[in-house]
């Protein structure tokens, strides 16, 4: 199990640890030398662990590229990473250890709504600022939100608004779901269903569900229950090694050869796609909360061309979020002109900042960022990036599709 990545010379970290354990004081000058350390939760372990792999490659190239270019405020930067292991007491165990025990001046990441539930109450005690880069539960930006928690990705509310568009053009009137068992798969049928019949009164949210518990093995009996319902639509909000899986097993049953409407919220994640290859069926609408090939400005453009060069494949959403969450810190210290966690947690707020999906801005009401997600149709498979590409596409205008700050229950 992979615990901890540094990026700093040995020399310095020994150095630092070494004052610290015995309790000798810092000057100035040495302080100025120190590194920005921010600390780092994603699932590392277990068969989701690919999206932890992919968000470790997308610090590491933020950090590469900052520290190559002087760093933040003339230091350089250095992250920690530890695994969440999809449970909330492991993931709040390693936020007390980050803050702690390696003194980090700020904390991002989780990868699931369940786990970020747990932990986000948490983190006024750790009185760090805490940028989550993936899990999409609202109630973080809303009911739970603290003055400590921001959100750069985009969050439930904002794809199934973005999917509800999707589902009313389509014609289909019955509509039905798979998700996981947890919050991610209730609340985004519950927000889908809600989105549509403000579109549509007509539609019918039909009670026959499917919620296979997270990291099931065998769909069939799930598969075999949505067929034998016969809606028109079917959401599907699966994610992960559930998804590759799930539509593996759906090809074999015939499930995408039903004359009803697939829409899957997570289906546009590389992570899945080149998991899939041709597996992957094609003409399906798919969502992501970040598409490579849907942004054409200066940033994305040197992200991914970077990215490839790098790892030889496509970065996936949650490789651009934990990238897009390093430079949001390092726009933030900027800003704040100082690495006290109090400082740059004033300064994220309604901060303004360039990522490869587009200028980002935190807003100051619930700390939401304002963004939107991309969807598309399973196109042909691309050899250049070894996934099918989506056309056609659209990427939907974070300002549409974001609720206000009233709707959200957040009170900060």
């Amino acid at each position: 199990m992979l615990n901890q990545t540094r990026t700093l010379p040995r020399c310095r970290t020994l150095c630092t640890a070494v004052c610290l354990a015995l309790g000798l004081g810092v000057t100035t000058n040495a302080q100025a030398e120190d590194p920005v350390r921010i600390g780092a939760i994603y699932i590392m372990s277990g068969s989701p662990s690919v999206y932890g792999q992919f968000a470790q490659q997308g610090m590491q190239l933020a950090v590469d590229e900052i520290n190559e270019s002087g760093g933040i405020l003339g230091r350089d930067v250095e992250f920690v990473l530890e695994d969440s292991q999809i449970k909330a007491d492991a993931a709040i165990q390693a936020a007390r250890k980050l803050v702690y025990s390696e003194q980090v001046h700020a904390l991002m990441g989780l990868d699931s709504s369940g786990v970020a539930t747990g932990v986000v109450p948490v983190v006024p005690e750790l009185q760090r600022p805490f940028i989550i880069t993936h899990a999409a539960t609202p109630d973080v930006t809303g009911k739970l939100c603290n003055r400590y928690t921001y959100r750069l990705s985009v969050n439930i509310s904002q794809n199934t608004k973005a999917a509800a568009e999707i589902a009313e053009q389509t014609g289909a009137k019955r509509w039905t779901t798979i998700g996981p068992d947890y919050a991610f798969g209730h609340q985004s049928w519950e927000f889908f269903g809600n989105y549509l019949k403000e579109l549509d009164p007509e539609v019918e949210l039909m009670e026959r569900t499917a919620f296979p518990r997270f990291g099931n093995e065998d769909f069939t009996p799930f598969i075999n229950n949505v067929m034998d319902a016969e809606p028109e639509g079917v959401l599907v909000s699966l994610w992960g090694g559930d998804l590759v899986n799930f539509i593996r097993q759906a090809n074999n049953l015939g499930f995408f050869d039903q004359d009803f409407e697939v829409l899957m919220t997570l289906g546009g994640a590389t992570e899945v796609m080149s998991a899939l290859g041709t597996d992957m069926p094609e003409g399906v609408w798919v969502g992501t909360r970040y598409w490579f090939a849907a942004h054409d400005n200066e940033a994305n453009n040197a992200f991914v061309s970077a990215y490839m060069d790098r790892y030889g494949k496509p970065p996936s959403y949650n490789a651009q979020g934990a990238y897009t969450g390093i430079q949001a810190y390092k726009a933030a210290i900027e800003k704040a002109g100082s690495t006290d966690p109090e400082a740059i947690t004033d300064a994220l707020s309604g901060l303004t900042f360039p990522a490869p999906n587009g200028e980002l801005t935190f807003r100051a009401g619930d700390h939401q960022a304002v963004v939107g997600p991309t969807w598309g149709q399973t196109a042909a498979l691309s050899e250049e990036y070894g996934v099918r590409m989506l056309e056609p596409m659209k990427t939907f205008d974070g300002d549409l599709v974001t609720p206000d700050v009233s709707e959200t229950g957040c009170s900060l």
